[in-house]
């Protein structure tokens, strides 16, 4: 006879992350990748149920400058490529990477250094592609750079 007491617990299915536990988890990490790191990432806001991210850049000339003294068409496509493959994290519920496979880009105007607020969201999540949006906005709320995307979802124990 077993005693119940001593039988071994059934596994369960951890708990869903909510929006904040996933904000506080990016704030937090100590494993920040480098080109976050140069884009002066940081994660403002969260919403798994619109599959929307806010994100915060800090452009630093000394980094990022092109010869006209703004910030380089380039890194302004890897902060919106951050801000797209961050939502595809978060519809994903936090178990899955999405390379990026295409990205369009089109550029509005100049970007000046200082604060970049971005907008990251899937548009459609399916079982082997997403549909990715983001734009950049400048300090005064005017849209710099808007992009489109196409990532594959791969959970993270795949991704190599």
């Amino acid at each position: 006879m077993t005693d119940v007491a001593s039988a071994a617990p059934e596994t369960q299915a951890p708990e869903p992350l909510t929006d904040d536990a996933i904000l506080q988890r990016f704030l937090r990490t100590k494993n920040q990748p480098t080109g976050s790191q140069t884009l002066g990432f940081r994660m403002v806001s969260v919403s798994q149920e619109k599959m929307e991210v806010e994100v915060a850049f800090e452009a630093k000339a000394e980094l990022l400058a092109n010869p006209m003294k703004q910030v380089q068409g380039g890194y302004l496509c890897a902060m919106l490529d951050e801000c797209m493959s961050v939502a595809c994290m978060v519809a994903s519920k936090m178990t899955a990477v999405a390379p990026t496979v295409e990205m369009k880009t089109s550029f509005f105007r100049p970007a000046g250094f200082g604060p970049i607020r971005g907008v990251g969201r899937v548009a459609r999540w399916g079982k082997t592609i997403a549909f990715t949006e983001g734009e950049l906005y400048d300090s005064e709320g005017r849209l710099v750079a808007k992009a489109t995307g196409t990532a594959v979802p791969t959970p993270f124990k795949n991704y190599k």
